[in-house]
């Protein structure tokens, strides 16, 4: 306790400066006295070094971490000589974290994302892919890359096919939200809140705004817990908001909700959530306003009403294929159908959750992207749904595989934390992010400065698409909704190779679902498609 209060009055983490701070005054008064120069200046050098620390801008670490924190970029200066000895002999994920982190670091920092010495990837590895290119390479004007979400709505979205994904204000600091929604304000794409609301930080800066609509109804919620239309309508309405997401559940922990302690419920937090300061903020895992298939769908279309015609749709982890089929089957005995729906990998990251539940629930982005794309087909209701998806996406690769197996757009939360600065220390949970980025400590997120992450944000997002670019280029099309599954190809065995379109989506035909026989469908629908009710979410 006493630890605790110490560190506290004065965090531990600006030991190391205090103490080069009280080396200098001592060698300096002992120098006076006639003692050796040779302290002083080291000693002054180091001193001077935690001031400059403390004023600079550019990296979080040495902000948080003064004088110490040069320890961490020496070892990654001398990284690339050790790698072979050290940091490849540890695990086989860990490699790949790096390179994709650093990727993502040298595209926010501006710098070049060119790598010397060819591929670093076994091309003969099963499971290899990659994209087959044009001898007749097209050429594009821009990456400004864009598709129109609920065109028949009042308020139709031109969206950016790469976006941030759900992170919400209390997971995330105030100065990481801010960070984030000015370089979407720059850039021109969009931002979504999480099943946190909106903050006063996400409206400071005028980005685009995707509302996310968890099963808390934070933002729109009576004393209860319950759904409050006058507060949702006043929320939806404000221009800033472009498209209504309802959650129905999340990769990293589907089916099961979650709860903020009071101690960690904020009055800003309180405020953004319309919830008591310092009383547990729950998150069912189950929503209240809807218990039905079919009841979703009126949701959806209340939602659409009361936000003055924005763009409304859902997001969820696939779970039990015949809940998702009963949707659809809601979607057509109503007609109502929603603008969008984004399909959440397992493989999506979060601040806390069972470790049984990131490793073992839920269906990988892949899997279910697939089942959507190809469900609504199979209903002949594809071009009337518009599918984003969230998992794992950094690189310019992953939006085309995911865009060519059906994607209209991507969605990204992993690659715009790295672009904050995010080292992926996983004290998440803990309030002690070195960076700033996770933390509600008021200390450590002054670490991170709004202006310059929100810099990187935008580099991030503008060098992401610019790379793209150049893989539509490469295959001789103009639009990455061009990319199919036919210019994917996948190495099945150490002497097999597969386009995706032969390997893994086997499109459904379209309208095939509403034929009476579905036996030349693939045996998933054939065994649920039947029994899936729109009345019921269960099996009769």
């Amino acid at each position: 306790m006493l630890l605790k209060l110490l560190n506290f009055v004065y965090p531990m983490r600006y030991l190391a400066f205090t103490l080069c701070v009280l080396g200098f005054v001592v060698s300096l008064w002992a120098w006076g006295d006639g003692g050796h120069v040779a302290p002083v200046l080291v000693l002054g050098y180091l001193a001077g070094t935690g001031v400059h620390d403390l004023l600079q801008t550019k990296r979080s670490i040495l902000r948080n971490y003064p004088v110490i924190g040069h320890l961490r970029f020496m070892l990654e200066f001398i990284r690339p000589e050790i790698r072979q000895y050290f940091i490849e002999s540890d695990t086989e994920a860990a490699p790949f974290s790096r390179a994709q982190r650093s990727l993502v670091y040298q595209r926010a920092k501006g710098d070049s994302d060119k790598h010397p010495f060819g591929s670093q990837m076994n091309a003969y590895a099963k499971g290899h892919e990659w994209m087959t290119h044009s001898v007749a390479p097209s050429t594009v004007a821009g990456h400004d890359f864009r598709i129109t979400i609920g065109p028949d709505a009042a308020q139709p979205y031109s969206a950016s096919v790469f976006n941030i994904s759900a992170m919400s204000f209390g997971a995330l600091s105030a100065n990481a939200i801010q960070a984030l929604n000015a370089g979407a304000q720059r850039g021109g794409f969009a931002h979504d809140t999480g099943e946190g609301s909106i903050s006063v930080h996400h409206r400071k800066h005028g980005g685009d705004l995707i509302w996310e609509l968890g099963s808390g109804y934070f933002g729109c919620r009576n004393d209860d817990g319950s759904f409050n239309a006058d507060k949702f309508q006043a929320n939806a309405c404000d221009p800033q908001v472009k498209l209504i997401e309802i959650k129905l559940s999340q990769g990293a922990k589907p089916g099961h909700g979650g709860v903020l302690p009071g101690p960690k419920v904020t009055a800003e937090i309180a405020h953004a959530r319309g919830v008591p300061v310092g009383v547990d903020c729950v998150s069912p895992a189950s929503h209240s306003a809807f218990g039905t298939p079919l009841e979703l769908m009126h949701f959806i279309a209340r939602l659409r009403e009361l936000s003055g015609g924005k763009p409304t749709g859902f997001k969820l982890c696939v779970g039990h294929p015949w809940e998702w089929f009963a949707m659809v089957k809601a979607m057509l005995e109503t007609g109502i159908t929603p603008d969008f729906i984004v399909v959440d990998g397992t493989e999506g990251g979060t601040g806390a959750a069972p470790l049984e539940f990131i490793d073992h629930m839920g269906t990988p982005l892949q899997e279910g992207l697939i089942l959507v794309h190809n469900t609504l087909r199979g209903a002949g209701l594809r071009e009337r749904v518009k599918i984003g998806c969230a998992g794992k996406v950094i690189n310019a690769f992953d939006i085309a595989r995911l865009m060519a197996l059906g994607a209209d757009w991507c969605n990204s939360a992993r690659g715009f934390m790295f672009a904050l600065g995010c080292l992926q220390a996983q004290t998440c949970h803990t309030g002690n992010c070195p960076t700033g980025v996770a933390t509600q400590d008021k200390v450590r997120q002054q670490a991170l400065v709004v202006s310059d992450k929100s810099e990187r944000v935008y580099h991030f997002h503008q060098q992401t698409l610019h790379a793209l670019k150049e893989l539509v280029q490469a295959a001789g099309v103009r639009h990455p909704c061009e990319i199919t599954a036919h210019h994917i190809v996948r190495r099945t065995d150490d002497h097999a190779v597969a386009s995706l379109a032969q390997a893994l989506l086997q499109e459904v035909p379209v309208g095939s679902l509403l034929a009476d026989d579905l036996r030349p469908l693939p045996e998933l629908y054939q065994r649920h498609w039947a029994h899936s009710r729109a009345q019921s979410f269960s099996l009769p």
